[in-house]
């Protein structure tokens, strides 16, 4: 069997020069493997992207112009809901989104401990008290039996993620929240086109948030972020915040901010749109492969299996490496010029923000302890993933 051998430099660029078997014998220089590679992505657009950000140019119009206009129109009938509002970042969709729905000091918001910051940051941003339920082992979502036993007389809303683009249990969710009269604010930053029970996450909840950070499966090329809903007071109230809390501009009527997205992000987006459906089959595709590749290797636990009618768009591949081991494999991995990633090194809880509560949730914090991200986009090469899983099998052997 002929060994892998990957010449030159593949900074990158590696998918389309790997040669061989995918056997893991040593090459004659260590490649370069990224957790994501967007060169391909900006090589293959760039002729539309470039006509995109001259037409911004040639209208002079940079805020809030006929770009993010009809990129709002787009999203909103991409995404099956009445209204989208185009803002600054997924963190800003996340704070206007609770102010809209009146959530403010003396709330409590029920949301994850296994996520980015900004989930939480928002809560606190507004004033109001973050309370944390402790996630499934499985979904690495939140555990809505836990869930349900936090809620107390102050809870006012719920704020689920769907992690790394697997969808929650929407329908259960959405029983309980309507139950219990509860707002529910969906954070969808990593799952733009992913599908629960067959409608888009984000579209379920009374408000959705999306981020447009670079590395998102529907990214831009710098931040932004949207807010959908199908209700018209909220939309209303988020198109306000957005503009420092003014429907006419000098007659603010609350205090707002200046979270707007620019003309240039959103022609950039307006040509990725069209894209967005291939490119998340492309990373299911890459996760099947994945799944055949790494399956029955003793302490590795891969991606759980989603239900019939729901839809997971894998923002990342994310495995446990149990037994301790996880940061040994890691290191390995390293040593062959492959990146990997721990999302996350510390559930919120535990940050030092919030560390004075002295919370435990046992699944948060053994996740991650376990947790590793590996390379995926959606053009990465059955090679490239033969070279990963290659090396990963070594290193757990």
């Amino acid at each position: 069997m002929e060994p892998l051998r990957i010449k030159g430099d593949q900074t990158n660029g590696i998918a389309g020069n790997l040669k061989g078997s995918g056997t893991t014998t040593a090459p004659e220089k260590l490649p370069t493997i990224p957790l994501l590679d967007l060169k391909r992505e900006v090589a293959e657009l760039k002729p539309q992207l470039l006509q995109a950000i001259e037409g911004v140019l040639d209208e002079a119009a940079f805020i809030m112009g006929n770009q993010v206009k009809q990129l709002e129109r787009e999203v909103a009938e991409y995404l099956g809901t009445k209204h989208a509002i185009a803002l600054n970042s997924g963190t800003d969709a996340l704070v206007i989104a609770l102010l809209a729905a009146g959530i403010g000091p003396g709330d409590e918001v029920v949301t994850t401990p296994f996520t980015f910051f900004a989930t939480a940051e928002a809560i606190s941003r507004v004033g109001a008290e973050p309370v944390f339920a402790d996630v499934d082992p499985l979904t690495y979502n939140l555990d809505l039996d836990d869930l349900e036993a936090v809620i107390t007389p102050r809870t006012k809303a719920i704020l689920p993620v769907h992690l790394f683009g697997r969808p929650l249990d929407m329908e259960r969710l959405m029983e309980l929240a309507r139950r219990r009269g509860l707002v529910v604010i969906e954070d969808t930053a990593q799952a733009f086109g992913a599908e629960a029970g067959g409608r888009k996450t984000g579209t379920i909840g009374d408000m959705g948030c999306y981020s447009f950070f670079p590395s998102k499966n529907l990214g831009a090329y710098g931040d932004g972020g949207l807010l959908v809903t199908d209700d018209p007071e909220l939309a209303e109230a988020a198109a306000m915040l957005r503009t420092h809390g003014s429907k006419r501009k000098y007659y603010n009527e609350r205090v707002g901010f200046n979270s707007r997205l620019d003309e240039i992000q959103a022609a950039i987006l307006r040509v990725k749109l069209p894209y967005i459906e291939d490119w998340n089959e492309g990373r299911r595709q890459a996760a099947a492969r994945y799944h055949e590749l790494l399956r029955n290797i003793p302490g590795l636990m891969l991606p759980s299996e989603v239900p019939d009618g729901d839809k997971q768009v894998f923002h990342q591949y994310t495995a446990r490496v149990l037994n301790g081991r996880r940061d040994a494999v890691q290191a390995g991995l390293a040593e062959a010029g492959i990146s990997s990633y721990v999302y996350y090194p510390l559930p919120v809880h535990q940050l030092p923000v919030y560390a004075d509560r002295n919370l435990t949730f046992p699944l948060a914090e053994r996740l991650s302890q376990e947790v590793l991200s590996l390379p995926i986009w959606p053009q990465i090469s059955a090679e490239v993933q033969e070279y990963i899983a290659g090396h990963i099998r070594r290193l757990m052997g």
